[in-house]
Formats: structure tokens, C-alpha cells, sequence
């Protein structure tokens, strides 16, 4: 198992949560790179081809979900370089795979996904080396963030964003106390649970609560998956990637599994709910950014990937987005409310990423996921 949390130090667990929001079981080596970091310590200086404030010209095909940027943020980089951004979102990792497939590795010049997924798309030739000396602000990566499963070498991604996925209820307005996911099943939150829409976490959320992995591959345990899955049912109220936790806020639901930046904006609007590590694991993922093999603006899209990394157009991002921070300059320019450390506890080395389980489970999650969804309507 990979234990990627006890890499983090504490000054990397800011804001109120400390967290990551995919789940699965690395299986590569999460020590950091030696190479590219003792390369990255001694490049603090500009060596980009084009230097900051050079105009660039033309166009950036930007492709990520929706809302991952502050439009500040956008608006400066177009300023700056003179590059018209288009911003194309999509709403599952899956889609974007599937559109980069269809493009083979073009139309896109810059897209943000999740770690798994980034895997598939290394593994298809769909994603470009980086070119190190145009992104000289590469060394403000925390290293802790290096060296992950689905790119051991560094050699094509660059870590956005961290987090967990969690637990957040209202105590208030439910009558047991919860401390695992094994409780979402209890009668007393019956039409009140806020669920998100990924299928492998939902479904892997189910797996703990049979002491399996997220990423279990067996045919017939993941068909039992499917079958507790179903009995969840009745206390849920809604399914949705977005904006789930408005939910919790206006309380139309009494309940939630979030994502990091969903319980962050949740705990800003409504400090009387209550987040829940898990008792039965915590799920872990980083969200990276990359460039398409055959990106039609490379040099904008270089540009764009040095920008992001400068500390205080970073410390706005993650500001805006409310995942953990993986840039060590820009955990400066934060906050004083965004730098508050909560310590996670022990258990929380024990998390897992979600990884690619194989055509044979992946079908029965689809199947299963869908069956669960025919039984809310």
C-alpha cells in the first residue's frame, strides 16, 4: 500500500482539511525523485524560453472540470502574454479520456484530471514530456507531491491539488453519531445523505465498509459491492459532483460524502457541521496537470504551467479551489485562515489511491453504479 500522508509535513496540511479527494492502492515507489529534486533545488531562477511579461500571442485550449481556476487568475495570464484562453470543462475523468482518445492527443493544450486516470493516458503516448527549462518554476513543487504511481519520474505532470474525500453532517439534525461510512446505512438518515457522482469512489466507499480495497479486482466481491451499494439507497437524497455541498448548508440534506473542496466551502458557510475521517480508511488522489503529446500551442501551454507555479498566482488558486496546497513557495502568500493546521490522525496513513483496476472490474462498477442510480428514481 502506498502511504503517501506520511510524506506530507505539516506545513502542507493547510486550510481546515488537510485532504485529498480520489481514493486507490499505489503501487509504485512514493519516494521522491532524487534527481529531478536535486535538479529543481538549484532552479529558482527565470530560464523560461519566453521570459514573464513577453507577449506570446494567439490562443490556450484549456480542458479541466469546471471551476478550477479564479477568473482573475485566467485574466492575468491573457494580460500577461496575450492568449486568448478557451476553457472547455468536462464532468467525469473517463471524458476526458475518452475526447483525448478521439483527438489523439490534440485540440487540448493544457488539462488538469485525476492521478489514475493521468496513468491511462501516459500508458496511450496521449501526454508530452515536460520541457523542465521552459517551466523553470518547477522547483517550487513540494517535493512530498513527487514521484507518485501514475508518473514515478516526474517526467509529465505537475500536482495542482490534494485531498480527501469525507464525511460532513449536521448533528443537529441527525440522531446517531457517525464515525465511518458503515453508518450512512443507518435508518435514521433515511432521504438525508448527500452523495458525490464518482462511481470508484462511491464504490470504493462500499469496499471499506467490507474490509476490501478500493481497487479490489475480484468479479464476485465487487458483484456483493453492488448489492450492499443498492441497499444504500433509501437515505439518499441526491446524487452530484457539483456544488454538493449546498445541500449540507441549506440543510436539504443532513449528510454528505464531499470532496476536499466541497467540505471546505461547507465548514466555511456552516462551522456547527461536523467532518468524519473514516474509520474504516481514508481515499487520497492528486489532481495534476499536463500537456496533450500533440497540443496545438505548445508554447502557450508552457507558459501557462510556469505561471500557475509562481507562488502568489498558486496561493490564489488554491485559495479559490480549497484543496491542499502542493506548492511549498506559495503556502506564504495563503491566508492567515487557509494556513490553520488540522493534524490528521494516525490512521490516515493508511490511505489509498484509486488505481486501474482492469476492463473485468471496471464493468462491473459501471453495471453496479448504474443499477444504484436506477433505484433512487
Amino acid at each position: 500500500m502506498k502511504r503517501f500522508w506520511k510524506k506530507v509535513t505539516a506545513g502542507l496540511v493547510v486550510s481546515i482539511l488537510t485532504a485529498v479527494f480520489l481514493v486507490g492502492c499505489g503501487n509504485g515507489n512514493g519516494e521522491k525523485n532524487s534527481s529531478l529534486n536535486e535538479s529543481l533545488q538549484g532552479n529558482g531562477q527565470e530560464t523560461s524560453l519566453k521570459q514573464e511579461g513577453e507577449k506570446i500571442g494567439g490562443e490556450l485550449n484549456l480542458f479541466t472540470w469546471d471551476g478550477m481556476f479564479p477568473q482573475e487568475v485566467l485574466r492575468a495570464f491573457e494580460e500577461e502574454y496575450g492568449v486568448k484562453i478557451n476553457y472547455a470543462n468536462f464532468d467525469f475523468d473517463e471524458d476526458m479520456l475518452a475526447k483525448l482518445e478521439t483527438a489523439k492527443g490534440g485540440e487540448y493544450d493544457v488539462i488538469i484530471a485525476d492521478d489514475y486516470i493521468i496513468e491511462l493516458a501516459i500508458q496511450e503516448g496521449l501526454v508530452q514530456k515536460l520541457d523542465k527549462e521552459a517551466i523553470s518554476n518547477l522547483g517550487n513543487v513540494d517535493p512530498a507531491f513527487l514521484g507518485q504511481f501514475y508518473d514515478p519520474a516526474d517526467e509529465y505532470t505537475i500536482p495542482y491539488g490534494a485531498g480527501i474525500p469525507l464525511i460532513v453532517y449536521d448533528p443537529a439534525a441527525v440522531g446517531i453519531e457517525i464515525t465511518g461510512y458503515g453508518d450512512l446505512w443507518n435508518p435514521a438518515l433515511e432521504d438525508n445523505l448527500a452523495l458525490i457522482g464518482n462511481y470508484r469512489v462511491i464504490n470504493g466507499m462500499v469496499l471499506k465498509t467490507m474490509g476490501k480495497s478500493f481497487n479490489e479486482t475480484d468479479l464476485d466481491v465487487l458483484e456483493e459491492m453492488g448489492k450492499k451499494l443498492k441497499e444504500l439507497a433509501p437515505n439518499v437524497r441526491l446524487i452530484s459532483d457539483s456544488n454538493t455541498q449546498d445541500y449540507l448548508i441549506s440543510g436539504e440534506a443532513a449528510a454528505g460524502f464531499l470532496y476536499t473542496s466541497q467540505v471546505t466551502l461547507a465548514l466555511a458557510a456552516r462551522p456547527d457541521l461536523k467532518v468524519v475521517y473514516p474509520k474504516e480508511g481514508l481515499g487520497f488522489g492528486i489532481m495534476a496537470m499536463f500537456m496533450p503529446s500533440q497540443a496545438p500551442h505548445e508554447e502557450a501551454g508552457k507558459a501557462f504551467l510556469n505561471f500557475i507555479l509562481r507562488p502568489e498566482i498558486s496561493a490564489q488558486c488554491f485559495e479559490y479551489i480549497g484543496y491542499v496546497c502542493t506548492n511549498r513557495e506559495a503556502v506564504a502568500y495563503l491566508s492567515e485562515e487557509m494556513q490553520k493546521n488540522l493534524a490528521l490522525p494516525e490512521e490516515a496513513a493508511d490511505g489509498e489511491f484509486i488505481m486501474e483496476i482492469g476492463s473485468a472490474a471496471n464493468e462491473v462498477h459501471e453495471r453496479v453504479w448504474t443499477e444504484f442510480k436506477a433505484e433512487l428514481n
